[in-house]
């Protein structure tokens, strides 16, 4: 019951993290999706952005900008809703996972994968 309730809570303000991304970085929206296309980032458990296993470092800066823009907002999100980092981080991943498209490269429990359609 009580997981519930914190997972709706924490959910709209995960909604709220992801429009508040789109409207702050617009410049780096199309960055990061042709990045994830050219298979240079991927997505990570955490709620990070990874470089997949032999991938250029040519996203390297834009992974670590985003990231660290990330950390910031998952750590507002996290006091505000009395949770750890690592299950904001978890929450969004899993936010994100259902809007990659197929070929988009993810790393689950340490292991790098493409997504299936």
């Amino acid at each position: 019951m009580i997981g519930s309730f914190v997972r709706s809570a924490a959910a709209k303000t995960i909604v709220l993290l992801m429009l508040s991304f789109a409207a702050a970085m617009p410049a780096f929206a199309l960055d990061l999706v042709t990045a994830r296309a050219q298979g240079l980032a991927g997505e990570v458990d955490n709620g990070l952005l990874g470089i997949p296993p032999g991938a250029a470092s040519d996203a390297e800066g834009l992974v670590v900008t985003i990231n660290n823009q990330r950390r910031a907002e998952y750590a507002k999100i996290a006091a505000q809703n009395n949770l750890s980092l690592d299950v904001v981080g978890t929450m969004m991943f899993e936010k994100i996972y259902v809007r990659l498209p197929a070929g988009t490269w993810v790393q689950v429990k340490g292991q790098w994968k493409k997504k299936g359609g």
